[in-house]
């Protein structure tokens, strides 16, 4: 993240230039969204390091879910930068873009666009082997940032070659329109976490463990399974049947036995199982007036 922070600068800086140097709307809008790349990115770190504190009492969870926050915000910010584009863009169509020194603008670009392409590519790298939502959302802001310079640096070359001063402004809209894809990709990415929604791959990987779990004979059934994700951190609830003549130590050993293979499903990430150990016969765990509704669906998932 402080390579991120460094490099957002350094482009910032670097498209201010050459947008100066050139009167380029296009190259004008790709500096502008540099600059909430810029903000994006200290929040990011904040969030990255507030992340990783340990739980406390008033977060006995921890504080993972900011990352998801993070997020919303980060992709809150490219929509306004994409709104800020189109609008210089479709003033520049109607008035006229004033172009100049369109050949330096190209080196300049050219140059910032193979950096981001670098660091876009790392940060999602890495962000993916620690599971840190935090850096793959800024490596993928990124890697925006870095699609965005290019589609500058292929309108203005246009430009150049040709001479069709409208071609600027209208690659500027077209940075927009891919600038508002990547942000409601975040935003909506965001959302899920926040609201807990469950992962279908690791829902169907904990079904088919805890299955074979009853068919090797290990518990007797199962349900009520729950998941949640928490930037790094997979929290897990369920209800393990057992014969009812067990004794409890030989329950809860099964149990630890369970937990082991459903851990193992999870090898990157800091699981925390919770389970509920319940006789066979759910009717001796849970009097009728107290039962669940008997949707296979409902038994299976809570």
């Amino acid at each position: 993240m402080a390579a991120s922070l460094l490099v957002s600068f350094v482009m910032l800086v670097g498209k201010l230039g050459a947008a100066s140097l050139t009167g380029s709307t296009a190259i004008l809008s790709d500096a502008a969204e540099s600059v909430i790349h810029l903000f994006a990115t200290g929040f990011a770190g904040f969030s990255l390091w507030y992340a990783s504190t340990p739980p406390d009492v008033e977060h006995p969870y921890g504080h993972g879910k900011v990352s998801y926050f993070a997020s919303a915000i980060e992709g809150t910010l490219i929509l306004v930068a994409a709104v800020s584009i189109a609008w210089m863009a479709v003033q520049d169509l109607v008035t006229g873009p004033d172009l100049r020194q369109l050949d330096v603008g190209v080196y300049i670009i050219g140059g910032l666009t193979a950096v981001n392409f670098a660091l876009g590519k790392y940060l999602v790298r890495v962000g993916r082997r620690t599971n840190s939502l935090v850096l793959v959302s800024n490596g993928q802001h990124v890697l925006t940032d870095m699609w965005t310079s290019l589609g500058v640096l292929v309108g203005i070359g246009l430009v150049w070659a040709t001479g069709i001063r409208w071609l600027d402004p209208a690659v500027g809209l077209l940075v927009a329109a891919n600038i508002v894809w990547t942000a409601t990709g975040l935003i909506r990415r965001s959302v899920y976490g926040l609201m807990d929604e469950a992962d279908p791959e690791a829902t169907a990987a904990l079904l088919d463990e805890l299955g074979d779990a009853v068919a090797d004979g290990c518990i007797a059934g199962f349900h009520q399974v729950r998941h949640r994700r928490s930037g790094d951190q997979v929290w897990i609830e369920y209800h393990l049947m057992f014969p009812g003549d067990i004794s409890i130590h030989e329950a809860h050993a099964r149990s630890h036995n369970v937990e082991d293979r459903v851990d193992a499903l999870f090898p990157d990430e800091d699981v925390y199982v919770t389970a509920h150990l319940e006789p066979r016969r759910h009717d001796e765990a849970h009097p009728d007036e107290h039962r669940e509704p008997t949707d296979p669906l409902r038994e299976v998932l809570g």
